[in-house]
């Protein structure tokens, strides 16, 4: 019997058990009737931790519509209903059917990890909207839901002003990570305003009529409400039904979640019910095309997918409706060459930088791009430049990896009064408008952070003060920040460990050298570990320790960033004892990029690249597998 035949037998002895025990509503559904078995060439298993959440039905709509365009895969869902113990089951019964690949959004985070990294050792697994513990997965696609708090935060700001007044939370599942990340993020704002304060907490499962109820239970004792913030509209609307009933119709009521149809969150904006609501796409859509080119072992497949998030007020709601309740949707293909302009930081900052833009340039030559590369030399004011003749040559996408994350409104708010998209690349910005650019694409460089520390804390053994010296990348450049921050995170959990020194190296060999100098100058054997931000400071810190008369790797750790084959050889060398990947081959994923978005295609706020963590005792085997 061959693999489809035996998929579709499978499919009909499902089926059959289903009908005849006669659970008619039973978990296990299908997307669309098998027409022909040999049609069948990828059987998909969905995994949906719960069906009485709005957002949850309408994840599954999206897969199944999305499927539904492509006659040779089936889809199996199934529905957790808020148990752990039974998404755990489903996942397993899916595995036994013989799925080819899992898309699971978890109940619960911590308890689906471990049925999660067991079916990611047989099939690839997409995690949607929940991330589990760790990286055993192929592919996580979710919202920001930190930033969603802080956008909802800002919104409260901008409402209230400089009268200030109150405010109800209204909370999901209590322990949720939406739940958590939504509040800090949301609170993160609000604590910087002394005349706006969070009058009380209400938790409401997510649920409309819970919200309801418990609003109406306390909103007497707070006859001076200005805002409730609900975490998603399902709730909000509740809230609002429970104000009514009180007679306090002159509560700004905001929301998240922006669904279409009738009682979704645009609705309720249009309707005037809700003064605004923040969009929180489901990624399924996302999933089942991401799905395709997993199973079909496209290149350039990332490792995170993290969705944007809008401001929907009465203002520009029917930017995003038809007048229906349905989103806009408009997408064209190019009729002509797409012209890319990208300026790049230094190419020749490092052997990393080396290949980022070499793999830039032949990526382009692939796509078919035509690319205009320019080099800003170290200097902000030579990328603002580049990218402000990149506007008046009217090229169809802007792409740069800024110098530094601040200082760029200006320059990007020319950009898109001309209309050209700005994509970032390797590097992020901070601005208080994330709309002036479509999409980072790039690493997670926290997660980098966190992986050298943690690498560091669980290898050198005993209770005794490790004394850190840390080579920092650029001042005020995203890398620089996201990795001392992340370091620094998993240090409090370790308080024998110690950063005793912390300074610039510029991410080059020659200041990263000169650094460790000035280092081993002040504190000598004092210093038991070296952090540094990329390879290159790391092999200027070698070369900085020999010449001390110390080895370095035995009498100095290192941990470095980037996995370059430079870092490799010392491992090799065994003067290097740990370095953290950070992909700098981007190209193919940029040019993707800059075709979806020239083709009008909504774009993820973040793409995040694959990337391992590779000490010592890996180096002979994985130096063959370095492409930079």
């Amino acid at each position: 019997m061959n693999i489809n035949a035996f998929k579709y037998s499978m499919l009909i002895v499902l089926t059959l058990g289903i009908i005849t025990v006669g659970i008619l509503t039973s978990c296990w559904a299908f997307s669309r009737q098998i027409e022909d078995e040999d049609q069948v060439k990828y059987l998909i298993g969905v995994s949906q931790a719960n069906l009485s959440e709005p957002w949850r039905v309408i994840m599954n709509k999206e897969i199944e519509e999305e499927a539904a365009r492509y006659k040779d895969i089936r889809i199996i869902f199934t529905d957790a209903a808020h148990s752990n113990q039974k998404q755990i089951k489903d996942v397993k019964k899916l595995i036994q059917l013989g799925i080819d690949l899992l898309i699971i959004s978890p109940n619960d985070s911590s308890a689906l990890t471990p049925v999660v990294t067991e079916a990611y050792k047989t099939i690839p697994v997409i995690v949607l909207d929940r991330a589990v513990e760790g990286y055993d997965y192929t592919l996580f696609i979710g919202p920001d839901n930190k930033l969603i708090g802080k956008q909802a935060g800002e919104f409260v700001g901008d409402l209230l002003g400089k009268d200030g007044g109150n405010v109800i939370e209204v909370q999901g599942l209590r322990g949720s990570p939406p739940v958590g990340d939504r509040s800090e993020g949301f609170r993160e704002v609000i604590d910087r305003y002394e005349n706006i304060k969070i009058v009380d907490t209400i938790v409401a499962d997510w649920l409309r009529d819970k919200a309801e109820d418990r609003l109406k239970a306390v909103i007497e004792m707070y006859p001076e409400v200005d805002v409730l913030f609900a975490h998603n509209d399902h709730m909000a609307l509740g809230t609002y039904r429970a104000a009514a009933d009180f007679g306090f119709t002159d509560i700004n009521i905001i929301g998240v979640d922006g669904l279409t149809g009738e009682n979704g969150g645009l609705e309720l904006v249009r309707k005037g019910i809700l003064t605004g609501t923040f969009t929180c796409p489901t990624g399924g859509k996302e999933a089942v095309q991401y799905a395709l080119d997993i199973l079909s072992h496209q290149t350039g497949i990332p490792k995170k997918i993290i969705l944007r998030s809008k401001r929907i007020t009465k203002e520009n709601v029917f930017e995003y409706t038809d007048g229906k309740g349905e989103l806009t949707k408009s997408r064209q293909e190019p009729e002509r060459e797409i012209v890319l302009g990208f300026s790049q930081v230094d190419s020749d900052e490092s052997g990393w930088r080396i290949a980022n833009s070499n793999s830039i340039k032949s990526a382009a030559t692939e796509a078919g791009i035509s690319l205009i590369f320019l080099d800003a030399q170290q200097k902000q004011e030579n990328q603002i430049k580049a990218i402000r003749e990149f506007i008046a040559q009217k090229v169809d996408v802007i792409a740069f990896s800024p110098i530094v994350e601040s200082g760029w409104e200006e320059v990007l708010k020319e950009a898109k009064e001309a209309g050209i998209p700005v994509i970032l690349s390797d590097r992020a910005v901070k601005v208080e408008d994330n709309s002036l650019y479509t999409t980072f694409i790039g690493a997670d460089f926290v997660e980098e952070g966190r992986r050298a520390a943690r690498w560091l804390c669980e290898s050198i053994a005993g209770n005794e003060e490790v004394n850190i010296v840390e080579l920092q990348g650029t001042i005020g450049a995203d890398p620089t920040i996201g990795r001392k921050k992340g370091f620094k995170e998993i240090l409090k959990d370790y308080p024998n460990f110690k950063i005793i020194g912390s300074q610039s190296g510029n991410y080059t060999f020659e200041q990263g050298k000169e650094v460790m100098r000035k280092f081993l100058k002040e504190e000598g054997r004092n210093i038991h570990a070296v952090y540094a931000h990329n390879d290159d400071m790391a092999l200027g810190a070698i070369e900085a320790i020999e010449e001390y008369g110390l080895k370095p790797g035995s009498d100095i750790k290192l941990v470095s960033v980037d996995a370059t084959k430079g870092a490799f050889k010392a491992m090799i060398e065994g003067k290097l004892n740990c370095t953290v990947e950070c992909n700098p081959l981007l190209g193919p994923q940029l040019m993707k990029a800059v075709k979806d978005v020239a083709a009008g295609k909504q774009m993820p706020i973040r793409i995040i690249t694959e990337e391992g963590v590779f000490p010592q005792e890996a180096a002979r085997r994985e130096y063959v597998n370095r492409k930079y």
